[in-house]
């Protein structure tokens, strides 16, 4: 008998960067269902609305018909619980990431004995892409075409008052 495996992939996504995309297109390749669960962010200040960050992922995950895209707010563990997940996916980019990950991890892992937390690395042209770079970059009239993806560009663009 085959398990429908659910994964929740849970971030802010302030914005979606091609480095988001690529855990998104490898997390695809492994869990029947994947969520990417874009948290509401009460605990950061935010470039872009939730409602925003929504469409920004909606679009980004198109070509992946198992992926779904929810907002959520509080702990990220009831959000998982609640959809039946049974896997929580989690981008690594470097060994700075992973400290951090790896606590994270372990307190998932006591809050949700059941789920699974899976790190997966964006390639290697995506290892050093953070969403805070990207938004500082955007603001400070850099280019930043090169780390999100056309239509999340227009909309960094227009954020920050430039034109596209």
């Amino acid at each position: 008998m085959s398990k429908h495996v659910i994964a929740v992939y849970p971030g802010t996504f302030d914005p979606m960067t091609l480095g988001h995309e690529d855990v998104v297109r490898r997390a695809a390749q492994l869990f029947d269902t994947v969520i990417v669960a874009v948290a509401a962010g009460h605990h950061k200040k935010t470039l872009f609305s939730l409602e925003e960050r929504i469409e920004m992922v909606r679009e980004s995950v198109k070509p992946y018909p198992q992926v779904q895209v929810e907002s959520f707010s509080g702990l990220v563990r009831d959000f998982v619980v609640a959809k039946g997940g049974k896997a929580m996916v989690r981008g690594l980019r470097a060994v700075t990431d992973f400290d951090y990950e790896f606590q994270l991890a372990g307190m998932n892992r006591t809050l949700m004995p059941d789920v699974e937390t899976v790190f997966l690395t964006p390639g290697d042209k995506y290892q050093f892409i953070s969403s805070t770079f990207v938004r500082e970059i955007a603001t400070l009239g850099g280019e930043v075409e090169k780390f999100v993806s056309p239509y999340v560009l227009r909309c960094l663009l227009a954020k920050v008052g430039r034109a596209g």
